[in-house]
């Protein structure tokens, strides 16, 4: 991370998925992992809709983070620390998923799979929209695109399987 210790603010700390970008290696899997206790807790006990609002929120707030934490630092528009577009990519997928698969631990770890297969290899349109407008919506858009791909993903497979 380029900035140290002391000069991490709150913003720091939620663009980081709250903390957990800042675990060693792969912070993209770790923040992913991170999302899926809360993702699952607000299906369990609120709902689909639930989880697409929070992903809104989460978006927004995403946006609103990367955008007051970017220039803090040293030019990288993307630095692997900030996470919380993982939360918000991981919890469309997740939300996509549930109405078509329920919400079981299964359904979750298949949507951790897909998301993360999706966003670790970007293919079109995901490679695209990570270029798309300013850092700080680039940044969570590819996250979303990788989301709604991996669930679309999911879904086909299993509608293909169950025909």
């Amino acid at each position: 991370m380029s900035t140290s210790t002391d000069q991490r603010t709150i913003n720091h700390w939620i663009a980081a998925g709250f903390g957990s970008g800042w675990l060693p290696q792969a912070p993209g899997t770790w923040g992913s992992i991170a999302s899926l206790l809360p993702a699952w807790l607000i299906l369990e006990h609120l709902g689909t809709d639930a989880l697409l609002i929070a992903t809104l929120m989460i978006t927004i707030i995403g946006c609103w983070v990367c955008y007051k934490v970017l220039p803090t630092l040293s030019g990288d528009k993307d630095p692997g620390w900030i996470v919380i577009d993982e939360w918000a990519g991981q919890w469309l997928c997740l939300a996509m998923l549930a109405p078509e698969l329920g919400h079981s631990f299964q359904t979750v770890m298949l949507g951790f799979v897909a998301f993360r297969l999706f966003d670790i290899f970007k293919p079109w349109p995901i490679s695209q929209t990570e270029k798309l407008g300013a850092a700080w919506w680039s940044i969570i858009a590819d996250d979303l695109v990788a989301g709604v791909m991996g669930a679309i993903a999911i879904i086909v497979i299993f509608q293909l399987i169950n025909q």
